[in-house]
């Protein structure tokens, strides 16, 4: 069959993104780790944080695969390659000058295949590490890509980064190379909810809801590969910040209610993970968003968040400036509204932004006798949608955007 007999593909390039989170990089070396007593890796090593070994939960009959070691040279087998020609089932990335019928071996991604029988899986089937590295490597350099509305972008890398998670998994994969890669994905699935949350049409939110679900997922599975990857008494370089994207996640009300409670979450998170910057910081932003101390939360944030944690975190925000904004209007004097200028900055956002959040939230702004524009307060049609304000205002912060342009 056409193809068999070519050198294995290797893309070439930068990356776009490492696998560090915000600007801490990690290097699968013995330098990647730094020492944990025995006390702490016996703890850690009894944990089990999804009830399954290193396996991620996107393989149905993961039990009755046969040992699998890949052997597929290409970022997509060439009979699945063939075969979507022959379907015409190429997504606009894979197609060779735009042709639906052609691709070729630098442009085809396996695709994620829900059910897999372990009669009919074969070594060519599944791609071994080496190649796993390249093709993330390849999808990492899609995502900036201007030529097609994100929402597409996101959908194509969506879908293959679940396919080089499967593969890892049915080979049983569990090293430092693997945790980097892991940390990657949970990466784009944190950069791509901040992305779909600035997109609009009827599939972004469906889009979002698969986002966050598989985040969550490999998230995960990425707790487990850190002790099962484990050559020493050490820990990973990221792995602290890469705990307090869970305890962050739980800013979300949708996920309040999901799974254990944190409190018996942290029981069994090692105490030099509890004692890092990264988890101190998410269990102080917790604790302000639970307690309403919407200045402490919105100015810890600007200063403390990494760019991932911000990420994150984001649609808080509005839920706390919702917060401060009725205060203001219920607490202030009726006969002295309330500047806007000094609310936005208080709030960090543009002045204009703050304008257009208090319309959303049923409240009118007005101009005093300087021209200044003001916040009347002690009104009555003050309501929070349901669901939430679905427009989101980035806090006006130098900070991030740098580190959005070093990321």
């Amino acid at each position: 069959m056409a193809g068999r007999n070519q050198p294995p593909y290797r893309p070439r390039g930068g990356v776009n993104f490492s696998s560090s989170s915000s600007s801490r990089s990690f290097h699968p070396s013995r330098n990647s780790t730094k020492n944990v007593n025995s006390e702490e890796r016996k703890k850690t090593s009894s944990s089990n944080w999804d009830n399954k070994a290193a396996i991620d939960g996107d393989i149905d009959d993961i039990q009755n695969l046969p040992s699998l070691v890949g052997t597929c040279p290409f970022m997509c087998p060439v009979e699945e390659r063939e075969k979507r020609e022959r379907l015409r089932d190429l997504a606009v990335f894979e197609r060779l000058y735009g042709n639906p019928a052609k691709s070729s071996p630098s442009l085809a991604v396996k695709k994620f295949c829900r059910t897999i029988s372990g009669k009919t899986v074969q070594d060519s089937d599944v791609r071994p590490l080496s190649v796993l590295e390249d093709t993330l490597n390849y999808l990492s350099n899609l995502l900036d890509s201007t030529e097609h509305p994100f929402e597409v972008v996101h959908d194509f890398i969506f879908d293959r980064m679940r396919a080089i998670r499967q593969d890892l998994s049915m080979q049983n994969i569990a090293c430092s190379r693997a945790v980097s890669m892991y940390e990657r994905m949970v990466k784009f699935h944190i950069i791509s909810q901040h992305k779909l949350r600035r997109c609009s049409g009827s599939s972004i939110s469906s889009l979002s809801y698969l986002n966050m679900e598989q985040l969550t997922k490999a998230l995960a599975t990425l707790f487990n590969l850190y002790e099962a990857s484990r050559t020493s008494e050490s820990i990973f370089e990221n792995e602290a910040e890469f705990f307090s994207f869970y305890v962050l996640l739980r800013l979300d009300s949708k996920t309040q209610g999901t799974g254990e409670t944190l409190s018996l979450w942290f029981r069994r998170v090692p105490s030099h993970i509890m004692k890092s910057t990264e988890m101190n910081f998410a269990r102080k932003i917790l604790r302000y968003f639970k307690l309403g101390f919407y200045k402490k939360f919105i100015h810890i944030t600007e200063s403390e968040a990494s760019y991932l944690q911000y990420c994150i975190i984001e649609p808080s925000i509005n839920e706390v400036r919702a917060l401060a904004i009725s205060c203001v209007n219920y607490g202030g004097y009726k006969l002295q509204p309330f500047p806007l200028a000094a609310l936005s900055k208080f709030l960090m956002m543009k002045e204009w932004e703050l304008e257009s959040f208090c319309n959303d939230s049923g409240l009118q702004t007005s101009i005093d006798e300087e021209g200044n524009s003001c916040l009347p307060t002690k009104q009555t049609t003050l309501i929070h949608p349901k669901g939430g304000l679905h427009k989101y205002y980035p806090l006006e912060s130098d900070r991030f955007e740098r580190l959005s342009v070093e990321l």
